[in-house]
């Protein structure tokens, strides 16, 4: 069988009459099982971006257009600064300008961008119409595409205005990682190697083995990272939907993240890279808490670079850092809550004294 034609991998996002499968392969863009049994509608709507479209937007359509009597299409500006009301909005005047009703499919062909937005809108016409993600960088499809948060940003906070909202289906084509610039690679590794040190050893040891094959696009060993990575998630969410408590620790590296994100502008610095150098920050705060050691905070430090993500924070300055991260959405009454390392594979939600995050950034940070 060609490694375009592979039978899917399957993951099951077990949320009882809102569950729904993960398909992970090459080629299911074109594949016309990968459509089977999705809601039935009069009328699709496509949400992607200008570097997206010319790719994959065609095929897409070609796929659908057997399905659904009108496939329409909307083409939004690329990257996380146009993650806002403005974008949103493109998308309500696409749906409106179509007359699509309340049984309109709409889906989000894209990164983790397209994905949150076109989920959001979806949450959002008419209370709420089905969508399905088809994620085409990695970092979509090991993290944004999985669990139903949906989200624009906020000039003081990312993904403060949003909903829980799952999709019907995401569907990892993975020949869509052919075309992704390296550098976006490297960004959706930090979201792999994340789930190793807060949740799964065995899987940080085979991440550090294979990652020479996962940045030359081995597409066995990309495969095994999507599929491991959205069982470890889909475990969670499953457990914590809406994250009350468990499904926090899949933030690990992202209140740091998020903060450089912010203030540096938003698309400054892409969004794996701005979380590889936030777990660099949790994994110190971390020792710092006494929780882990030095040797295990410098070889998944170690493991960050070898990715080509950045390792030291941009200077921000530590006022500015603590003031953008008490607006993060795991902050309680003013204090901020960090996701540290308990210990090597295991994570938990904490606050830590402003003074030792303090010491923190000036170690992380020039």
């Amino acid at each position: 069988m060609p490694p375009s034609m592979q039978v899917p991998r399957q993951v099951r996002i077990a949320l009882g009459d809102r569950s729904y499968d993960i398909l992970i392969a090459p080629g299911l863009l074109a594949q016309a099982a990968t459509w089977d049994g999705l809601p039935a509608a009069a009328a699709a709507l496509i949400v992607t971006n200008t570097t997206v479209a010319p790719l994959y937007a065609a095929r897409l359509r070609a796929a659908l257009g057997t399905r659904y009597r009108s496939v329409h299409e909307v083409v939004l500006p690329d990257g996380e600064e146009h993650k806002d009301w403005t974008t949103l909005n493109r998308i309500f005047d696409a749906l409106l300008a179509h007359g699509c009703d309340r049984k309109t499919v709409l889906f989000a062909l894209g990164g983790g961008v397209v994905g949150d937005i076109t989920g959001f809108a979806a949450a959002s016409y008419m209370r709420g119409v089905p969508f399905v993600q088809v994620p085409t960088t990695l970092l979509a499809q090991v993290d944004s595409s999985v669990g139903g948060k949906t989200a624009i940003n906020h000039p003081l906070g990312k993904n403060m205005i949003g909903a829980f909202y799952q999709p019907a289906r995401v569907v990892c084509d993975l020949d869509t990682l052919r075309t992704l610039p390296d550098r976006e690679l490297s960004a959706g590794l930090a979201e792999v190697i994340k789930y190793g040190p807060i949740a799964d050893l065995a899987f940080l040891d085979w991440i550090e083995a294979n990652i020479a094959a996962l940045l030359r696009r081995d597409v066995d060993a990309l495969a095994h990272a999507v599929r491991r990575s959205c069982e470890i998630k889909a475990d969670v969410v499953g457990q914590d939907e809406r994250e009350s408590g468990l499904r926090a620790i899949l933030n690990f590296g992202h209140t740091f993240g998020h903060a450089i994100e912010a203030g540096l502008g938003y698309g400054e610095w892409l969004h794996g890279e701005a979380v590889g150098c936030g777990m660099v920050m949790a994994l110190q705060l971390s020792r710092r808490l006494g929780l882990i050691d030095e040797a295990f905070a410098q070889r998944v430090t170690d493991l960050i670079a070898r990715a080509g993500l950045p390792t030291v924070g941009p200077a921000l300055g530590a006022e500015r850092y603590l003031e953008l991260m008490r607006v993060d959405k795991k902050a309680e009454a003013g204090e901020i809550r960090f996701v540290v390392l308990e210990g090597p594979g295991r994570a938990g939600v904490r606050g830590a004294p402003d003074a030792l995050v303090r010491q923190v950034l000036a170690d992380c940070t020039r």
